[in-house]
């Protein structure tokens, strides 16, 4: 068996003569080897917070500037150099119980934590893991449960604690049977008088139970639901929760949550906790175990915020906070807990983004010199003339390069603004220069898409044009061969590819710009990978999904930001309509009219396949019905999730080429193709996504000659849906619309569904603009008076930061 000993230190030596500190020994920088020493190593040596104090090292080493990782690469060779006893030798097993000293706060997901900073000194001997232990060492978890928790990406302690509620109840305030109003979500406690099912068609089985609280009778029914059989009977008091429901002038419930009451809750009038759990866990025991949990931990957690960040913002201290988060005294204790929580996420979150600025600005990058009179040329040439938009941000980008540190930039524009415009310009100015550029898109449609946008602007240019290829998986390997040798040796400059650009037999002879297109669908080590085929080239990373400007610097601190916010004058607009349920058949003949006249539609469904819990049209289901029933005479197409994704290649290929009618598709739908002869969005069960999410949609047609139409069907709309439709309705305007979906779900929700490519913020939800204000200025303040976080008072901060981050790494 290899010694993991004497393989880190081949690694730190390799680090250390052959690459000058830059993180490059292990693919993907020294913290990604981290994991794989601690599981190497804790099986071998008798010392787990020995292999841990190593684990956390390396962590660090990744996050730190390149001028103090010699420093700490020395101390990590010094404390290799005198490991202790292996535990063969020591006559034990390393331990995995909890100890009873303070251990460090750590992030949720069970990573261990990551990095400290270097000059930090070893962390003191402990007997077991302690917080890291694993959560079968905790009474009561047997390896059964232990499974269901798994499910739950909980493995550890530590992953326990940071196991958030989905939602509360306070049972001080419950709403009784005889006060319930059709269609409004309640919880209701009551008893159960009947309960059984039945089997009412081949398939189709029905659980009835019907209730009563005193005040009146509520009747119950589950559909497919055979799991309730036993466990529901007469006599046991519950607690519901969903959308009441008529039938027949009775008050009803359809699926609605269930489950056991604790009578102490009830008796004390308390806030109870409501957790996502898998069949098999009940709440009560889940409560029991983490009240029992945070008794023996809480109090023995070390806190990874400065004492005087806690006084100068008012924030509970994690061990209160986590007793708050779980088992709140009241309404104030919970939202305190909220905050301070969501406070530590933000810090963290804002902490990693500067940091990465930070580095990423002191590295040496290669400046590409820029004729003025070329960069005229160029725009002289184009079909159109640049709007001030494209100007602006063009003229940011051209100073940017030009600069020896390298450019890091986020081109942000609406659907159709024309971000590709300005990277065929930026990609032409390198190639002028005598550098390499590359163009990364997530998928073969959109490169493809790319390489023909650019092929016919280099083609108007000036001589010499740029020389331009596509490289993706169905290149052929003749012209593949041609590709690699071409980049390898300096004679191809441009290229526009997927993934296939950053196989390792992909080799530049000088590339100094990269562009990410769409850049939330790659992993951050395919991000990495691209830019490490050149010298610290300049990046530009492209999106399509307007950020209001309030945001920007929360979720884009690390990058700099050019906004395209003015549409090019020719795009065709979309009339845009809410339909109720009643028309929907009237869309269907607006569709066959369209198709008729030589046209292509988009069909879009909120879910996959029919589902138990929520009330909505599925993309699989319909398909067969329009096909079978409504367009037996049309090419109708199926794309989802969960297609393997040649399949969903293939199909979306057809329907580009023409030769499907009818594209049935969930959100999945890709951002930015290009089927200039669709010219109908119909988006089925419109009150179930968010604005910007159905902007995107939209921007799918009215990219051709043609006027195009979009369609938003909504089955019943709640007030706030109704209010989302009815501003998508009067503005085509993304940036209006990400700022009014700022206002109506605020900011924690917001970045919510904006993270893509960002740490877990499970408490984001929390989040207002006063909190993030803040968590953005303490960043700032903290960095600008210890940049590394070496100082002693911020060494439990630099664990929780470098462990929030660990699994994410560099996100631009």
């Amino acid at each position: 068996m290899v010694n993991p000993l004497d393989t880190l230190k081949k690694m730190l030596t390799l680090e250390q003569r052959d690459y000058a500190f830059q993180d490059k020994a292990v693919a993907g920088g020294l913290a990604r080897y981290a994991d794989t020493w601690n599981r190497q190593a804790s099986g071998v040596f008798s010392d787990a917070a020995w292999v841990e104090d190593i684990a956390l090292r390396l962590r660090a080493y990744s996050t730190l500037q390149p001028e103090a990782r010699s420093q700490a690469l020395q101390e990590l060779q010094e404390l290799l150099s005198t490991p202790p006893l292996v535990a063969d030798e020591a006559g034990i097993t390393p331990s995995v119980s909890p100890d009873a000293g303070t251990v460090p706060a750590v992030a949720p997901q069970g990573v261990s934590p990551a990095a400290p900073p270097s000059r930090v000194a070893p962390a003191p001997p402990q007997p077991g893991r302690g917080i890291l232990a694993p959560i079968t060492t905790l009474p009561g978890v047997a390896q059964k449960r232990a499974g269901y928790l798994e499910k739950m990406n909980v493995r550890t302690i530590a992953d326990l604690l940071h196991y958030y509620p989905r939602r509360y109840e306070d049972y001080s305030h419950l709403k009784t049977v005889d006060r319930l109003v059709y269609g409004e979500l309640v919880t209701v406690i009551a008893t159960v008088w009947e309960a059984g099912g039945r089997e009412v068609r081949p398939g189709l089985y029905l659980f009835r139970a019907i209730l009563n609280d005193g005040t009146g009778a509520l009747e119950v029914t589950w559909f497919n639901n055979r799991f309730l059989e036993g466990r529901l009977k007469p006599g046991m008091q519950i607690e519901l929760r969903g959308r009441v429901g008529e039938h027949l002038g009775r008050l009803t419930m359809s699926s609605p949550e269930w489950g056991h009451v604790g009578r102490n809750d009830l008796e004390e009038g308390r806030i109870a906790s409501i957790y996502s759990l898998p069949e098999g866990l009940t709440q009560r025991w889940f409560r029991q175990l983490l009240q029992r949990t945070l008794t023996t931990w809480a109090g023995r957690l070390s806190e990874p915020l400065p004492e005087g960040l806690l006084r100068r913002y008012g924030l509970l201290p994690l061990g209160r906070a986590l007793w708050g988060i779980h088992r709140p005294d009241d309404m104030a204790h919970l939202e305190a807990a909220q905050h301070r929580l969501a406070f530590e996420e933000m810090l963290c979150l804002q902490l990693g983004l500067l940091r990465q600025r930070q580095q990423w600005k002191a590295l040496p990058g290669q400046a590409i010199q820029v004729s003025e009179t070329m960069l005229e040329a160029f725009v002289a040439a184009l079909p159109y003339e640049l709007t001030g938009a494209q100007r602006r941000s063009l003229d940011e980008m051209v100073h940017d390069m030009t600069l020896s540190e390298p450019m890091n930039r986020l081109l942000q524009g609406d659907v159709g603004a024309g971000k590709t415009v300005v990277a065929a310009l930026l990609m032409a100015l390198t190639a002028a220069g005598g550098f390499q550029a590359a163009l990364m898109a997530p998928t073969e449609i959109l490169a493809e898409q790319h390489f023909k946008s650019l092929s016919r602007l280099f083609e108007r240019f000036p001589e010499p044009r740029p020389a331009l290829r596509l490289l993706t998986g169905s290149t052929s390997v003749a012209e593949r061969g041609e590709i690699y040798a071409g980049l390898a040796e300096g004679t191809l400059p441009l290229v526009v590819g997927t993934h296939a650009l950053i196989q390792e037999q992909v080799n530049f002879h000088n590339l100094a710009f990269t562009i990410i297109d769409e850049q939330h669908r790659f992993g951050v080590e395919q991000r990495g990978a691209l830019r490490q085929k050149g010298y610290n080239p300049h990046l530009l990373v492209m999106t399509a999904t307007p950020i209001p400007r309030s945001l920007e610097l929360t979720l884009w601190g690390h990058l700099d930001v050019s906004i395209l916010d003015e549409m090019p004058p020719g795009r065709q607009p979309i009339e845009t309509r809410v339909l109720t349920a009643r028309q929907r058949e009237a869309a269907y003949g607006f569709i066959r009219n369209q198709i008729a006249q030589g046209r292509q539609a988009f069909i879009i469904y909120p879910l996959v396949e029919e589902s138990e819990k929520i009330e909505a049209r599925a993309a699989v289901v319909e398909y067969e019905r329009l096909q079978k029933e409504v367009f037996p005479d049309l090419r109708l197409g199926l794309l989802h999730g969960r297609m393997k994704s040649d399949d969903k290649d293939a199909v979306m290929v057809r329907f580009v080429q023409g030769e499907l009618d009818i594209l049935i598709a969930t959100s999945v739908v890709e951002v930015g193709i290009d089927v200039p002869n669709a010219t109908v969005m119909l988006i089925d069960g419109a009150e179930r996504f968010g604005l910007s999410q159905m902007h995107q949609f939209r921007g799918r047609v009215g990219r051709g000659d043609y006027r195009s139409y979009c369609l938003l069907l909504s089955e019943s709309p709640s007030e706030v849906a109704d209010e989302r439709l009815k501003t998508l309705e009067a503005t085509t305007d993304g940036f209006v619309l990400a700022q009014k979906d700022l206002e109506m779900r605020g900011p924690g929700q917001f970045l919510g569904t904006q993270q893509s490519g960002m740490p877990e913020l499970p408490l984001a939800l929390q989040a207002d603009m006063r909190l993030l204000h803040e968590a953005r200025e303490a960043a700032t303040q903290l960095l600008a008076s210890d940049p590394d976080l070496l100082e002693p008072e911020h060494r439990e901060l630099a664990l929780r930061v470098a462990a929030f981050w660990q699994a994410t790494g560099d996100v631009s």
